[in-house]
């Protein structure tokens, strides 16, 4: 090997140390960084030539060691909604582009991925990490069907839940049995619900029953409702068996009395100002306990619920551990709008690193296989929670003191092939 080749060889071992404290100075700086995954430094061997009587000068080079399959340590926040992986898998993102006239953001078609889970909603309700990127998800319709097709930026929308009208009513009570004569509803004997029009209103339903004649062959008790305190409307009748269940129920002239069919009643109330929903009445089963039953005993009231439901102004949104975003209201309900899935590579260190802790696609890394959390592999959802740098300071700075003394060590046979060629340069003179 020549003075030269020595040279030359010392120089790239300067350039590879140098390249290495790069890396340790970049994971220094980034330890606190909500999901950063370190990068190690690899060394490879150049050579020239190599034969059993001739090694010439050879070259080493530093390549990156991306450790993007190694986990951070989870952590709560104190953002609710912050998510963290707990194994495989990455967040789907997007970068905005610029924005609409209208000021609607635009978003890259590229999708990239990320660990950094600190998300948060941002003035036009998108889910947005500290590094500006947006999550990506599956959108689920008002009916809760997901949308698997293709990923969007997730946004909530902060418009009114708009309200449902009441159309079904449900209740469960106990009739006494061998009630005696009464032309009008006995007192006790009502049950009252909050109903819902069409524009949100409640209104106060009262159903109230009249027990049979004494003179009446069977045990048929007459119901009527009204809204409101207004005037009673007649509904139908239900006439129990000797065993206290429903025996058949009447409405219009028409009896239904086949066992195991719904007991149900259809009426429209009347509201003042509002235009009435048909409501269906369910009071049990044909032949069967539960509902409506006439047992001995006092009238008890055991159930009655309905499925309307008046506005409500938007709260919050918050997530889960199935990855689901959930809007909620003022009004008590709560609205699926998108379903976080995790993305996994067959191998993750193969991504090309990004701005903003964010991670492209290569074809090294393998296909992006998009799955639930918990599915074919992916990892489980933290909420509430972030995954930290996996730096490990002290075997950062370790690495840096080797580093350190390789880079001395490389400057000092600098050094001494320029103190050897000097003395060869002197005798010539």
């Amino acid at each position: 090997m020549s003075l030269f080749g020595a040279l030359d060889t010392a120089v790239s071992g300067l350039g590879a140390q140098s390249d290495a404290i790069t890396n340790i100075s970049d994971n220094v700086a980034n330890s606190q960084t909500v999901g950063y995954k370190r990068v190690g430094t690899n060394f490879a061997d150049y050579l020239t030539v190599s034969t059993p009587t001739l090694n010439g000068p050879d070259s080493v080079v530093a390549m990156p060691a991306y450790r993007n399959d190694v986990q951070g340590t989870i952590t709560q926040s104190s953002n609710p909604l912050a998510m963290a992986i707990d194994g495989a898998g990455f967040f789907a993102v997007t970068q905005a582009t610029g924005t609409t006239n209208s000021g609607t953001p635009t978003f890259s078609t590229q999708t990239s991925y990320t660990r950094a889970g600190d998300f948060s909603m941002n003035k036009d309700g998108y889910l947005v990490n500290s590094a500006g990127n947006f999550l990506e998800a599956y959108p689920v319709s008002p009916t809760g069907t997901v949308n698997q097709t293709a990923l969007v930026p997730v946004q909530i929308s902060q418009a009114q839940y708009a309200p449902i009208p009441t159309s079904g009513v449900t209740l469960a009570a106990n009739l006494p049995q061998g009630t005696t004569a009464a032309t009008t509803p006995m007192p006790g004997m009502a049950s009252q619900v909050d109903i819902y029009d069409q524009t949100g209103g409640s209104h106060t339903l009262s159903l109230n029953w009249t027990p049979p004649a004494p003179t009446s062959p069977t045990p048929t008790w007459t119901l009527t409702a009204s809204v409101d305190g207004g005037s009673a409307s007649p509904i139908g009748s239900v006439t129990f068996n000797s065993s206290g269940t429903i025996q058949s129920v009447t409405q219009s002239g028409l009896t239904n009395s086949t066992t195991g069919t719904a007991a149900t009643f259809s009426f429209t109330p009347s509201f003042s100002g509002a235009s009435g929903t048909p409501i269906t009445l369910n009071v049990g089963t044909v032949g069967q306990s539960g509902g409506v039953t006439s047992y001995a005993g006092s009238y008890a009231l055991n159930n009655i619920s309905q499925n309307g439901v008046p506005p409500g102004a938007f709260t919050s949104v918050s997530d889960n551990a199935s990855g689901q975003i959930i809007a909620n209201y003022s009004n008590g309900q709560s609205v699926t709008i998108a379903q976080v899935p995790l993305v996994t590579f067959h191998d993750p260190n193969a991504l090309q690193a990004q701005n903003g802790q964010t991670y492209a696609a290569t074809s090294s890394a393998g296909p992006a296989m998009i799955d639930s959390p918990n599915n074919n592999g992916a990892g489980s959802l933290v909420t509430g929670s972030v995954e930290n740098s996996n730096v490990d300071i002290a075997s950062e700075f370790t690495k840096l003191i080797v580093a350190q003394q390789a880079y001395g060590a490389n400057a000092k046979t600098v050094t001494t092939v320029q103190q050897m060629m000097q003395t060869a340069l002197n005798m010539v003179q």
